[in-house]
């Protein structure tokens, strides 16, 4: 099944174990958040601090075990023409909106919100929204600690292909964000390839 996700829009599907999802970049500068859940037991879900811990590594890029909170393998990415994703900086939400681009902004629709309208269609809502993956962008962490986003790495035509290790819910941000250059502005597509046979 191939999907093309459109500029600032969610998806959601179920990939099963051993089935890939892949993601190409249509247009350049994505920025695809992205949350992973038991497809049959929302209550396992994705952890940063675990994925983490598990590879003693800030980014995420190929060979990348994406964990659950029990720190057991969820995802695996098992191919990767980026080289780098973040998972620190979370998704964009209307509060968010407002402190990094003034309370005019907070109206304006964020991941927060794509992810609670997809969320809704598998019985998930607010208290279920963990901290995400944002595959395609780059925040660098500096050697005094100072964070923050910056342009992607990532060119038109780059996949990242991801394995599911169990039969996995999967909730995805086209991000919005449209005070932002480093996605440019909200304007990006991307294809959503998920396999028919086992990877």
């Amino acid at each position: 099944m191939i999907t093309t996700l459109p500029p600032r829009a969610p998806w959601s599907g179920i990939v099963p174990a051993g089935h890939t999802l892949t993601m190409t970049d249509l247009h350049g500068k994505p920025s695809i958040d992205t949350l992973f859940y038991g497809a049959h037991d929302h209550g396992i879900r994705y952890s940063t601090q675990q994925t983490i811990t598990g590879q003693r590594n800030i980014y995420l890029g190929e060979g990348t075990v994406i964990r659950d909170q029990e720190s057991r393998p969820m995802v695996t990415i098992v191919h990767d023409e980026v080289g780098r994703h973040d998972t620190l900086s979370s998704a964009c939400s209307q509060e968010s909106n407002s402190l990094r681009y003034g309370h005019h902004t907070k109206h304006e629709h964020a991941c927060v919100e794509n992810f609670l309208i997809e969320g809704s269609r598998h019985g998930l809502g607010m208290r279920d929204l963990v901290g995400n993956v944002n595959f395609y962008v780059f925040a660098p962490v500096a050697p005094d600690g100072t964070f923050g986003a910056v342009e992607g790495e990532s060119t038109v035509g780059r996949k990242v292909v991801l394995r599911a290790e169990i039969d996995i819910l999967v909730l995805i941000s086209n991000c919005p964000q449209v005070n932002d250059p480093c996605h440019d502005f909200g304007l990006a597509a991307v294809e959503l390839e998920v396999s028919d046979s086992v990877a």
